[in-house]
């Protein structure tokens, strides 16, 4: 049994196809069968159920899977320390953040990591908080930005910084005219959401636990409609008069739209989220988690700014 055995058969697992898993392995198809079939012959049990056109793990497999899963996270684990004793900059760092984190975030806290590790790589990428907990865990990224409540064994959270929420309205609505909203003011509008699968979604709804009270069946089912796929796409919404948004204070830029096009107004009680950084307490180059928190705790007071008309 090869290492190289064990990174075939999560590829085939992953893409359930033996061409796409050769692909991903950089080998050729047949050197993947043989390998597999090898592996398989020397465990003395199927790993797959194999069909036309389609690969499927066995019951027996799904267990061995797991297992080379953390066979595999160990022994990344001895390169990563390795490399941390020759620097721990030098090596990439893969870091992820939720959709209604990211976009906002990275352009401010990015320049900051390069200036203080310019020869660590930096791959970054965004996701939902469940995919992003999931590639944490296998180790395919090695920190994420998320909203807590975050709970996972052997994972470190570290809080960074408290952003409220904010109302984002078109400029000639009547709640444009205060200075303040609450929730009651609400009830009766329609309140434009994101998604489900979106934890900032949650955030709102437990925040604001009246929202479309007063709500008919039609304003109801206008409401299903709009939900939208993005922060962004839900600014674009309330820009079109489809409602109003209740926004991060990170997303609540109007700039794009001139002047007297959107406006925001905070809460008299304002709601927030806590953002935090998340690693497996594994991961072994604690210098460079070091510069990724520090520069997003640069970063968060600009955040902190949305135009107001």
């Amino acid at each position: 049994m090869t290492l190289t055995e064990l990174r075939y058969i999560l590829a085939l697992q992953d893409t359930g196809h033996f061409g796409k898993a050769a692909e991903k392995c950089f080998v050729s198809q047949p050197t993947l069968s043989v390998a597999v079939k090898k592996l398989e012959d020397e465990l003395g049990v199927s790993l797959f159920e194999r069909s036309r056109g389609q690969v499927k793990n066995t019951p027996i497999g799904e267990q061995i899977l797991r297992q080379a899963q953390v066979v595999l996270q160990q022994s990344d684990r001895i390169y990563e320390l390795a490399e941390q004793g020759r620097d721990p900059l030098g090596a990439p760092l893969s870091l992820g953040a939720i959709h209604t984190v990211g976009p906002y975030l990275y352009p401010r806290c990015v320049p900051v990591i390069r200036g203080e590790a310019p020869d660590m790589p930096l791959y970054i990428e965004e996701d939902y908080t469940s995919v992003l907990r999931e590639k944490l865990r296998n180790g395919k990224l090695d920190a994420i930005v998320i909203a807590l409540p975050f709970n996972e064994a052997e994972v470190v959270t570290q809080p960074l910084y408290d952003e409220p929420f904010v109302v984002l309205l078109p400029c000639d609505h009547p709640l444009a005219k205060k200075t303040a909203i609450n929730n009651k003011d609400l009830e009766r509008e329609n309140v434009l959401l994101l998604g489900e699968g979106h934890c900032f979604r949650d955030q709102v709804m437990a925040a604001c636990p009246n929202l479309r009270k007063h709500a008919t069946r039609d304003e109801r089912l206008l409401q299903s409609v709009v939900e939208g796929s993005s922060l962004e796409t839900l600014k674009h919404m309330v820009v079109s008069k489809l409602g109003i948004t209740i926004l991060p204070m990170s997303a609540a830029q109007v700039a794009p739209y001139g002047q007297g096009v959107l406006c925001t107004r905070p809460f008299e009680k304002p709601p927030y989220r806590t953002v935090a950084l998340a690693w497996r307490s594994s991961f072994p180059r604690h210098q460079a988690i070091d510069v990724v928190s520090q520069a997003i705790k640069a970063a968060a007071p600009g955040l902190a700014t949305a135009t107001a008309a």
